[in-house]
This record gives structure tokens, C-alpha cells and sequence, in this order.
């Protein structure tokens, strides 16, 4: 995993004052992303919900010509569930899921070390949607304006009702709509680990 990025600077702290590698290495910045509904999420390839990428691809692959972009931050931070390097992880991700969304470096999202997106995302983002993550594949949704507006547990799936309703408000400009519950993901644990429905 690299090191922490800086965080932005004083004054400038909105999503799109930072920059990260991406999966290669390559600095992205998230000014480039101004004018897109983001939905970040911090994923994991051995994980009970790691088949999540493919309802992601999925929803990427429907929306993203509406302005939809999925941001996958691959974390070691719970369970050990993502070991491997981030070579290995893109090649997992494109033979087995075709992800096409943008994948970045490994990144902590919790802890001394947590990366500062996640820090921002955690605690400054929205106070109603503050705390901690608690677990790989945890979402957080950010709308046109680079507000964050929603956040969902691990078990809610890319394709549950209430998440599809709040991506598409906000892809609409539903702005108070798109204001769904806090879901923090204070109830995630070990448990987790298991997809809805066992297995």
C-alpha cells in the first residue's frame, strides 16, 4: 500500500480538492470528476461481499452515461480480506468481474493511518453522516455538487431498491431526495463477512 496522501489543503477541503493513485500508480485528481454523482466504495477481494463488483459493474455500465462514476478503493484494513497487490487485484477484478470503473492503490480507511479521503468522508463530509467504517464494501454517495448525501452498510447491495433511488435522485438533481437516511455503518462486524443470506 502507499503511504497516506496529504491531505488537501487548508481551506480547500471539498471532494474534489484530492488526489490519489489509481490502481497503476497513475495520480488521479477528483477535480475531474466535478459534475458527476461518485459513489466510493471501499472493496476487497476476499470478502463475504466481493461479489458485490459485479452488481457494481452493473450499475456503472447503466448509469454512467447519466454521469454515474464508481470509485473502488481496495482495503486490508478488516479481516486481512485484501492481501494482495495491486497488480493482483486488478487482474482479479477485470478477468473475474470486468470491472471497468476506476480502481485505485490500497488504502486505509480507518485507523492512525486512514487515508485522508476517508477521514473527510468520515467525519467532515456531513455531520449527519458521520463515523467509522466498519467494514469492506461500505458506500458512500456524493452528488452533483460533491456533497456527500447518503452513505450504506455493506449488506445493503448495489442493486437494493434504496440505494438505486437515491443514485437515480441524485443523477436527477433531487437534491433533498437523494438526503436518504444515515446509514453509518456502526451495526457492520464480523458478521459481515457473510453475504445477505448466508453462503
Amino acid at each position: 500500500m502507499l503511504s497516506a496522501q496529504k491531505p488537501p489543503a487548508a481551506g480547500k477541503l471539498e471532494i474534489y480538492a484530492f488526489n490519489l493513485p489509481d490502481i497503476k500508480g497513475k495520480m488521479l485528481s477528483f477535480d475531474q470528476f466535478k459534475g458527476k454523482v461518485l459513489l466510493i466504495v471501499n472493496v476487497a477481494s476476499n470478502s463475504g461481499f466481493t461479489s458485490q463488483y459485479a452488481a457494481l459493474e452493473e450499475l456503472y455500465q447503466k448509469h454512467k452515461a447519466e454521469g454515474l462514476v464508481i470509485l473502488g478503493f481496495p482495503s486490508n484494513d478488516f479481516g486481512a480480506e485484501e492481501p494482495e497487490t495491486e497488480a493482483k487485484i486488478q487482474v482479479f477484478c477485470e478477468s473475474t468481474y470486468h470491472i471497468s470503473f476506476p480502481l485505485f492503490s490500497k488504502v486505509a480507511v480507518r485507523g492512525d493511518d486512514i487515508t485522508p479521503l476517508f477521514s473527510y468522508l468520515t467525519k467532515e463530509a456531513n455531520p449527519k453522516l458521520k463515523g467509522d467504517v466498519h467494514w469492506n464494501f461500505s458506500k458512500f454517495l456524493v452528488n452533483r455538487k460533491g456533497k456527500l448525501v447518503a452513505r450504506f452498510s455493506p449488506d445493503v447491495a448495489p442493486d437494493d431498491p434504496e440505494l438505486i433511488v437515491a443514485i437515480e435522485d441524485a443523477l436527477s438533481g433531487k437534491e433533498d431526495k437523494a438526503n436518504g437516511k444515515p446509514q453509518p455503518d456502526s451495526q457492520a462486524g464480523d458478521d459481515d463477512r457473510r453475504p445477505p443470506g448466508g453462503a
